[in-house]
């Protein structure tokens, strides 16, 4: 499986973005999405997950702004980012799992937030 992560850039205090994750290779409908961020100088975190079984999960300093969601037709996942702030920068990356054996990343995407 590959994945091939997009849709981030340069964007103001208050604004949104809408991160996307292509996978190839395999169908999206079995695994759990995540997506992590790494900003500079800091460990990477959990941002939202996505079971295959459909609940999501938070951190609690996205809670209420993001949103993580799944295209299966698309083979597609998101992240709906409003409201950012200027802590929300990092590069953006997502994860598929399935199980313990299957463990795909993608590339990454650098968002960033001026205040």
């Amino acid at each position: 499986v590959q994945l091939q992560a997009s849709g981030g850039g340069l964007v103001q205090s208050g604004e949104s973005l809408r991160l996307s994750c292509l996978a190839s290779g395999s169908a999206l409908d079995l695994y759990t999405i995540r997506w992590f961020r790494q900003a500079p100088g800091k460990q990477r975190e959990l941002v939202a997950l996505f079971s295959s079984l459909g609940s999501t999960v938070y951190t609690d300093s996205v809670k209420g702004r993001f949103t993580i969601s799944r295209n299966n037709a698309k083979n597609t996942v998101y992240l709906q980012m409003n409201s950012l702030k200027p802590d929300d920068t990092a590069v953006y990356y997502c994860r598929l799992t399935l199980g313990s054996t299957r463990d795909y990343w993608g590339q990454g995407t650098q968002v960033t937030v001026s205040s």
